[in-house]
């Protein structure tokens, strides 16, 4: 939906941060629609059943059962592992409501104390310095401006496996 008239808040959005088309391409950034079923109803026509949706943690259950789209009028950052598979969602608000983010739930592939977002990316960088950001937008930046190992953890902290995941293919981390 980015590049729908219903996703050009989210496109203004991040141009306004600076990034250009082709970052925006490469990284996979999208918009969730400000509306409570645009992904469900997207997905349902694709196959997909709610079942598949609240397992992956792209819905989420209301106290009457209802079903509905965890990530509105955000724009949406894939979380993809090492192999190159996207694993979860970032979704940032583009206003000042809170919570800023909301982040896919532990899922059965997706478990943020062993993720590094864009590692996929890094690793394939011919340099062994690697460059630890705060956050996603961080590391996009970095990357659009040319270092191709800035990384960030997923989650609030840096977690002792995530920094097993990271020194398998750096010889020194920079802290941003």
């Amino acid at each position: 939906w980015l590049y729908t008239p219903e996703g050009a808040e989210g496109l203004a959005y991040l141009q306004r941060r600076g990034l250009s088309r082709r970052t925006l391409t490469s990284f996979g950034l999208g918009f969730a629609p400000n509306r409570w079923d645009a992904l469900i109803q997207e997905l349902g026509q694709q196959g997909y059943d709610k079942r598949d949706l609240l397992d992956a943690g792209l819905a989420v259950n209301n106290q009457d059962g209802r079903i509905y789209d965890r990530f509105r009028n955000r724009v949406m950052f894939p979380i993809i592992d090492i192999r190159g598979e996207v694993i979860g969602f970032g979704g940032r608000v583009l206003d000042d409501s809170k919570p800023k983010y909301v982040n896919s739930p532990e899922t059965l592939v997706y478990h943020k104390s062993d993720t590094v977002f864009a590692l996929q990316i890094a690793k394939r960088s011919a340099s062994r310095r690697y460059v630890l950001c705060e956050g996603y937008m961080d590391v996009i930046s970095m990357h659009q401006a040319g270092i191709d190992t800035a990384v960030c953890a997923c989650g609030t902290a840096l977690t002792p496996d995530q920094v097993k995941l990271i020194s398998q293919y750096a010889e020194e981390v920079i802290l941003s």
